[in-house]
């Protein structure tokens, strides 16, 4: 069977009584190139134990089967499970589990799937809950990479520089744990039903350490927060309306230190940046 005929497709779910359910966000690939180059773009190899997050009808479960050591997908739609037995049957190596993958420890799930393999997620993503999925899979800390299909505006705001309008907290938070690349765009007219926003295919490659060293990671998220709440703001401002425990003459004073224009606005500080006035926060929280 072809899981990328948009024909059988149709068959197939109109045989098993299956109907899309838009609240779940589901788009199902039938180009057949896509989810070739999205398992070939995630460098498998027999020592990979791949996640997959809604495999649909199973077009890249039976990708991620050729190279992988052992794939899970985990998939919310039990209506699909008459579905993937039939098109995962000859895929030994594969298990799905039917499910909320935001309510599973994935670290315990990973440790229990995955012994002595390299773990790694693969997926198309849901377009609804990105944000969420994309956290719990760093907060999880035991995966290598993320290769992943988005929604384009997405891809952007996570690959966004400093001072641009897709620049925000999530850009931080992700360039924090990860270093992510824009692998290529997917069209609209390579899903069913055809959602209407281009995708893009990301690699989020997780970082062995920050890319600078901060005193307090917890204050500085809680800056990076701060300034992204009201960005239109100066930092000066931003950071008094969104931290406590600090004035608005320390926090200048803090912001003057860091070499930084007074009038400056968080959204064009970079990483580096924000670290910097954490840091010089940090010293005065020691120093009380």
């Amino acid at each position: 069977m072809d899981l990328c005929d948009i024909g059988q497709i149709r068959a197939l779910l109109s045989g098993l009584g299956f109907r899309f359910s838009k609240s779940m966000g589901q788009n199902f690939l039938t180009a057949a190139w896509v989810p070739k180059r999205i398992a070939d773009e995630a460098g498998l190899d027999e020592q990979a134990g791949v996640l997959e997050v809604g495999p649909g009808v199973g077009c890249l479960t039976v990708e991620l089967s050729k190279l992988a050591g052992k794939v899970v997908a985990v998939e919310l739609d039990r209506a699909l499970a008459p579905v993937l037995e039939e098109t995962l049957k000859d895929c030994e190596n594969t298990n799905v589990v039917f499910g909320d993958v935001l309510k599973l420890n994935l670290t315990e799930m990973v440790s229990e799937k995955f012994a002595g393999l390299k773990p790694v997620v693969c997926a198309n993503l849901p377009y609804n809950i990105t944000s969420p999925l994309i956290s719990a899979f760093i907060e999880a800390n035991c995966f290598e990479s993320m290769t992943l299909m988005v929604q384009r505006e997405v891809a952007h705001r996570i690959c966004a520089k400093a001072g641009t309008s897709d620049y925000g907290a999530f850009t931080v938070y992700t360039n924090w744990y990860t270093e992510p690349e824009i692998l290529f765009d997917v069209s609209p007219d390579c899903f069913m039903p055809a959602p209407k926003v281009w995708s893009s295919v990301i690699k989020l490659r997780v970082r062995s350490e920050p890319p600078v060293m901060v005193t307090d990671e917890k204050l500085f998220f809680a800056v990076v927060r701060a300034s992204f709440n009201q960005r239109r703001k100066t930092l000066v401002n931003a950071l008094t309306s969104g931290l406590t425990g600090y004035s608005k003459e320390t926090l200048g004073s803090v912001i003057a230190s860091c070499s930084f224009d007074p009038l400056i606005r968080g959204e064009v500080l970079d990483i580096a940046g924000f670290a910097s006035v954490a840091n010089s926060l940090a010293k005065l929280k020691i120093g009380k």
